[in-house]
């Protein structure tokens, strides 16, 4: 790595020394804060934390838990170019560079940009070498609830590289990050084709069994097909039962919650807001069975919503929780559901404004059903080939985190100076 030939403190720790002949400036040199209002009409923006200002759809009424009037009429508008800041989640990196025209919440700061090369900029403004001044600038009572006044944000240090070295550093960035973009988006879709993989070997495994030369039966339901002649075909509610004990009376404290289909453990003492003050309303739940959230089917198609519980906690009581009786493992019945979660079935049968589902909606459905010994195999069999995908999946994951982290350390090491690229092709 190529340094500069001399260097001086930033007096910033976090920073370290800078090039000797960068200038150290605050954003109110090229910052100049604006309103403009009355573009209703106009693209709906969002400023996020990991992919900076993006499009929003107006028929989503909420982010974050934060509502859409009808009339946007109050909303800033904001061009190319220009700088926007989520001022109460600053200090988390929600501000970006605008790549498009729009308006954006009348809570955000909007900025125009003067004096500085507006790539090299975003680079330098989103990389984590300034994301915690924009964590010290914010003021609080508590985590979550920081907010970050025009003053503070002026007060942000920059480090600014003359004009020609801002153009090759941002020439430079964009030549390596493309690469790296480019290795990752690879990577990604590997991960995707090994996740098909398993899904389809647990919907083959669970509807055909194990056995090729097995004689079929058509077992009536179109996307169901053929199973094994030998299984039966039944209702969930002869295999299952609902299962609600309610937290009022027992106050359980592990608190477990569904996330993309897996059942987690969630820290019931955290403040950040998004959880309740009692937990009395939620519902117990028992090693074994079976978790399924069926609220918001109409806006939330990509979810996964089965998971299996594997210790005893606490659920919100929006979840429809399953037991299971004698004649169905809880593993095979959690991999049945899991293949129609895959296949969107849930999604034709909800009802409502928000389309959900309920047990008496969804213990109608069709489940077939091997004798207890081959679900057993059956299960063996699915947990052994999941192991190897989610092996290979767990590799890839981890090359793409680390090329990730590279990509963040290279972009904050050449917009603070401390690797030199002038010289690089």
């Amino acid at each position: 790595m190529e340094r500069y030939s001399s260097y001086k403190d930033s007096n910033v720790s976090w920073i370290g020394m800078i090039p000797e002949h960068w200038e150290a400036k605050q954003l109110r040199s090229f910052l100049i804060l604006f309103t403009e209002k009355g573009h209703g009409e106009a693209q709906l923006l969002s400023v996020t934390r990991e992919q900076g200002v993006i499009e929003r759809d107006k028929e989503d009424k909420e982010e974050n838990h934060n509502f859409v009037p009808e009339d946007l009429s109050g909303y800033k508008y904001i061009e190319r170019g220009d700088f926007a800041i989520n001022k109460m989640k600053a200090w988390q990196g929600s501000y970006a560079v605008s790549d498009y025209c729009g308006i954006v919440s009348p809570a955000y700061f909007t900025c125009k940009l003067q004096g500085v090369n507006k790539q090299f900029f975003s680079r330098a403004i989103r990389s984590k070498a300034y994301i915690p001044f924009f964590t010290q600038y914010s003021k609080g009572i508590r985590v979550g609830q920081w907010d970050l006044n025009p003053n503070a944000l002026k007060s942000i240090p920059f480090f600014l590289p003359p004009l020609a070295e801002q153009e090759k550093i941002v020439s430079y960035l964009d030549s390596k990050t493309s690469k790296i973009d480019a290795y990752v988006s690879d990577k990604e879709k590997e991960i995707q084709l090994l996740q098909e993989l398993k899904q389809k070997t647990i919907a083959e495994a669970v509807t055909k069994g194990l056995n090729s030369n097995v004689k079929m039966k058509d077992s009536g339901i179109s996307w169901l097909g053929m199973i094994p002649e030998h299984w039966e075909l039944r209702r969930l509610s002869q295999v299952a039962y609902e299962h609600f004990i309610s937290n009022k009376n027992v106050h359980h404290q592990n608190l477990l919650s569904l996330s993309y289909g897996r059942i987690i453990r969630k820290d019931i003492n955290k403040t950040d807001g998004l959880l309740p003050t009692s937990f009395d309303t939620y519902q117990i739940v028992e090693d074994g069975n079976i978790v399924l959230r069926l609220t918001d089917l109409q806006n939330d198609q990509k979810s996964l919503r089965v998971g299996l519980a594997k210790e005893e906690g606490i659920v919100t009581s929006a979840y429809v929780c399953l037991g299971v009786n004698k004649s169905i493992i809880p593993s095979y019945l959690y991999n049945t559901l899991h293949s129609y979660d895959v296949k969107k079935l849930f999604y034709s049968m909800g009802g409502g404004i928000r389309q959900g589902l309920n047990w008496q909606g969804l213990k109608k459905i069709d489940v077939p059903l091997p004798p207890i010994a081959e679900q057993q195999s059956i299960v063996s069999y699915i947990e052994q080939k999941s192991q190897k995908v989610d092996t290979l999946i767990t590799e890839l994951q981890a090359e793409i985190d680390y090329l990730k982290e590279y990509k963040q350390r290279l972009i904050a090491d050449c917009v603070t100076g401390q690797m030199n690229v002038q010289n690089e092709k």
